[in-house]
């Protein structure tokens, strides 16, 4: 209840409809008429016992629906869960922030260095690393997840667009899935139905994750959007940097979102096996259900400016989706 009464207080974001995207044949899918990584300054460098605030506040602002997600783990879990995504959120934004590849492979460093100074128990000093440390002896954390999550986000600061799916897929799960298999050992599962569950969720997060970036970096004059599906269409990087309304276009994001729907329907397919104390960890799917609803019910317009309207109603439905232990 506790977790309710926090979710409802000046918490906003999507809508969220049950119904879902149709499955991966287009015939079922009607078509009706998704920073920095140094320390903190020591003027803004939060006190003792200020940490956990630091990086909550941090997820409010950069990753609202994981601060949501990570409201309705379990107590023991959620301040952990604050610093892992945290860190996540400090990993992800370096690449906007640069004008220099240098300059993150540089803030890339310190993170790869503060994760093995963590795991000797000499943290730095800046708050999310000191919480990430907290996490790690919490949970004995395994260290290998959040050396992959920097090295895929490293890999990631060259501004290419991914060649295929596949390769869209392989970093969704060297990253969100990587985070989402921290959160279980978080959770105390270590099963590998769950892992698989995760798997599948975290690739279809990083889908959906750079379907809802792309009008942002098309402003920007960048597309990543896998070249091979936009060569099936005969769409061109150009198309999209003009916001085109075509057909083929809207094919495109089709079939990109086509293949997030179908990761979340192998996900629940490992549901009834999958440990009950793991579904906490896998409310994110609520959100990204919510994103593939909205962008069907436009005809997969990516432009559409009801794509980044805010609703109250998100956090009600992850705590109903929490309280029914279904994700």
């Amino acid at each position: 209840m506790a977790a309710a009464m926090a979710l409802s207080c000046g918490m906003r974001y999507g809508p969220y409809s049950r119904q879902l995207l149709g499955p991966s044949a287009r015939g079922r899918l009607v078509r009706p008429a998704v920073w920095g990584g140094s320390a903190a300054p020591a003027s803004s460098r939060p006190g003792p016992g200020e940490e956990v605030q630091y990086c909550a506040e941090l997820l409010r602002k950069r990753d609202y629906e994981g601060f949501l997600c990570s409201l309705l783990l379990p107590a023991e879990s959620r301040t952990s869960a604050f610093a892992l995504r945290a860190f996540n959120v400090e990993l992800a934004q370096i690449k906007d922030s640069i004008t220099q590849k240098t300059i993150g492979l540089m803030r890339m460093e310190f993170w790869r260095k503060a994760v093995e100074d963590i795991y000797c128990d000499n943290p730095p000093h800046q708050p999310v690393a000191i919480e990430l440390w907290k996490a790690v002896k919490r949970h004995n954390l395994t260290k290998r997840w959040l050396l992959k999550i920097i090295d895929e986000r490293e890999k990631n600061l060259d501004d290419r667009a991914y060649r295929n799916i596949q390769e869209l897929e392989a970093y969704a799960d060297n990253t969100h899935s990587a985070l989402l298999y921290l959160t279980l050992e978080m959770l105390g599962v270590r099963d590998i139905h769950a892992d698989h569950a995760a798997s599948h969720i975290g690739k279809a997060q990083g889908i959906v994750t750079c379907l809802r970036a792309t009008p942002y970096h098309s402003k920007r004059q960048k597309v990543f959007l896998p070249m091979d599906i936009c060569m099936l269409h005969g769409v061109s990087q150009e198309d999209f940097i003009r916001a085109n309304q075509e057909k083929n276009l809207r094919d495109v994001i089709y079939n990109i979102a086509s293949q997030a729907h179908i990761h979340l329907e192998h996900a629940r397919s490992f549901s009834k096996n999958v440990p009950a104390k793991a579904f906490p960890a896998f409310l994110y799917t609520v959100t990204l259900e919510d994103y593939l609803y909205k962008i069907q019910k436009v005809d997969f317009d990516i432009f559409h400016p009801s794509l980044h309207q805010k609703s109250t109603l998100l956090p009600l439905y992850l705590y109903i989706r929490s309280w029914k232990k279904i994700y």
